[in-house]
Formats: C-alpha cells, sequence, structure tokens
C-alpha cells in the first residue's frame, strides 16, 4: 500500500484534502525507520519536493499531528521531534549513551486508567519519555 492509499481517506474522513506537501512529508515519516527533528523533515521532503519551503514543512507537521497522523515527542534534545503515528508506544532513553528502546503501551495502560478515573481527563494522545540508565551503561 502506497502513503496515498494509506493517508489520503483519512484526510478525506476529516474534511481535508492530500496535498503533494501533506503527501511528501507523510512518506519521509512513514519510512524514517523513527523520530526526526523538523529540519531533517525538511531536508528529506525538500529533496524529494524542490519547491517545500521549511515553513510548509512546520505548519504540515503541526496539521498532521493535530489530525492524528504524525504524532510529536520530546526526547530530551530539548526539541520536538515527529514520527508517524502508527501505534501508542512511549520510550526509553540512555542518559549515558543514548540507547533508545520502545515500550509499548500496553505495559503502563492501567496508569492511565488510574490517571483518568483520578482527574476526571480523557486522555487522547500522549507520548512519554523515560530516561535512566541502560543494563550497559549501569556496570
Amino acid at each position: 500500500m502506497t502513503c496515498a492509499d494509506e493517508y489520503t481517506p483519512k484526510l478525506r474522513a476529516r474534511g481535508y484534502r492530500m496535498t503533494p506537501q501533506r503527501l511528501t512529508i507523510l512518506h519521509v515519516l512513514t519510512h524514517s525507520g523513527g523520530h526526526l527533528s523538523p529540519a531533517e523533515v525538511y531536508e528529506r521532503a525538500h529533496a524529494q519536493l524542490p519547491g517545500l519551503t521549511e515553513t510548509t514543512v512546520y505548519r504540515t507537521l503541526e496539521f498532521l499531528a493535530e489530525n492524528g497522523l504524525a504524532r510529536p515527542a520530546h526526547m530530551g534534545s530539548g526539541h520536538l521531534v515527529y514520527e508517524i503515528a502508527r501505534h501508542m508506544h512511549h520510550h526509553l532513553i540512555c542518559r549515558s549513551c543514548g540507547n533508545e528502546m520502545e515500550v509499548e503501551h500496553e505495559l503502563i495502560k492501567s496508569m492511565y486508567q488510574t490517571l483518568e478515573s483520578e482527574s476526571g481527563y480523557k486522555l487522547t494522545d500522549s507520548h512519554l519519555t523515560f530516561f535512566g540508565l541502560c543494563p550497559n551503561c549501569q556496570s
């Protein structure tokens, strides 16, 4: 399935059209294999769509995040990074070597349920990043 086949119906269902800019950025995020800064998205997307501006990339990333197609995250650098929104997950990052590990949402789902029941909030999206020392750096 192409990115256009996968994401165009999702945008249309929300009343939006698929633009070349949105499609290019979705393609970059889908095939990145991880998190990208807006500058990295711009660099890769601009290579595919030369007329693309950095401002358009920032606006499109925000649009895609607001519509549940991209997920922003803070990964400890002080800057937002983005990834394609496929499944709920979180991250463990080693403060020493930078090693990163995905944490499936199921592992902390009960914490979310407790938070919702205690606060009255309905959590719609989140991305948690935990920091520590990986097993190799502990020794």
